[in-house]
């Protein structure tokens, strides 16, 4: 390469990089932006408004365990656990057994009679006997005899 070519290659390189290094001087930096003020992070705060309808985060009961209450509509709905016994009578050479039904309702029962949970063994002139075959639907593997007795009265005193 000659001294000419050379020439005119920084010549031209002159005339690009000049014009170019002119306007990078006259462009002002560009500004660092301020920094941003420090956002705390603040945990969001929850109500429930419950505009007349229930609170679904209130325990509906309490803290209470509430018993199911089942409709009785007959001796076959009655477990023996619910049966009061209120007395025992002798009719026709055997004994029945009075209970107590639904809301204080007497009812008798014989020998025989299904529940709910079982039936009646015996009927014996103080007291009664069951024999309890599920316990809330499930069969048991062993029945078990349950006796509700009638305490005797006490004597009068004068």
């Amino acid at each position: 390469m000659n001294f000419k070519h050379a020439l005119t290659a920084c010549g031209l390189i002159l005339a690009f990089v000049l014009p170019l290094a002119a306007a990078l001087q006259e462009t002002p930096p560009p500004e660092k932006p301020a920094p941003a003020p420090e956002k705390k992070i603040v945990a969001p705060v929850f109500s429930y408004d419950p505009e007349g309808r229930r609170d679904p985060f209130k325990d509906l009961f309490g803290g209470e365990r509430l018993r199911s209450k089942r409709i009785v509509t007959g001796l076959s709905d009655m477990e023996i656990g619910d049966i009061v016994l209120m007395g025992i009578v002798k009719a026709q050479n055997r004994y029945e057994a009075i209970v107590a039904f639904g809301e204080g309702f007497p009812l008798s029962l014989h020998e025989g009679q299904k529940l709910a949970d079982g039936f009646v063994l015996s009927i014996e002139a103080d007291r009664v006997v069951f024999r309890q075959t599920s316990d809330k639907g499930i069969p048991l593997a062993k029945p078990k005899d349950i006796a509700k007795e009638i305490s005797p009265e006490e004597p009068a005193h004068d």
